[in-house]
């Protein structure tokens, strides 16, 4: 979707700062957010994408001042209170005031948590062969759909080479309208810099990207 997380090549934004010496966690909520999180992801309540999606949404003057695991915070509360697994009632109440929705994959135990915590695999096979080569020139459709989409809006509409075919997967833009997974082949594909920014580009740049296969078309 359009937004303002999509923030690939916009001026304006000042340079990056790292922090020095970096903890994990700035705050312990933080890390029981991230817990909550991929718990409930376990647990199928959500996909990867349509956690991601419900940080997208959030307005501007919102996601701009909020930190990275306030932003997670926000997301996972609204997922929940939309999915009908709390009320919003309950989240003022600070307590349950009913049964809760069981989870399609049931709760995370103890023992569960290793696996959780390992990235499962999103590659599945395909059903077609793959469209495009490496090689070949494509380029990245000028699309701006209304909900989840892995395409950054700096690529839309700019033609690069295809650098590698990275196998078939599960097709975020799917599954985060829950329509299952609906997998797509998967390239890397460069583009030079002046493509993507014109002439005040810089000539030496050069930039990839991963993009599914609905993302592209012959250049």
């Amino acid at each position: 979707m359009d937004g303002v997380h999509d923030m690939g090549g916009m001026d304006g934004f000042g340079r990056i700062e790292p922090e020095a010496n970096e903890p994990v966690f700035h705050q312990p909520w933080e890390g029981r957010v991230l817990a909550m999180t991929r718990a409930l992801g376990a647990g199928g309540a959500w996909t990867i994408d349509q956690a991601r999606f419900a940080r997208e949404v959030l307005p501007p003057s919102i996601y701009l001042t909020s930190s990275y695991y306030w932003r997670w915070f926000l997301g996972l509360e609204a997922s929940l209170v939309e999915l009908g697994f709390v009320g919003a009632d309950e989240i003022a109440a600070g307590h349950a005031r009913g049964a809760a929705r069981p989870l399609p994959r049931g709760t995370l135990a103890p023992t569960d948590v290793p696996k959780v915590l390992k990235r499962g695999s999103f590659e599945r096979p395909p059903a077609t062969p793959a469209r495009f080569g490496v090689g070949e020139r494509v380029r990245a459709r000028n699309i701006h759909p209304k909900t989840h989409t892995r395409l950054p809006r700096y690529a839309r509409g700019r033609a690069g080479r295809i650098e590698r075919i990275q196998g078939c997967h599960v097709f975020p833009d799917a599954t985060v309208l829950g329509r299952g997974e609906d997998p797509q082949w998967l390239y890397t594909v460069c583009f030079d810099g002046r493509e993507l920014w014109g002439e005040d580009g810089d000539p030496s740049v050069r930039v990839s990207i991963e993009a599914f296969e609905p993302y592209l078309e012959p250049a």
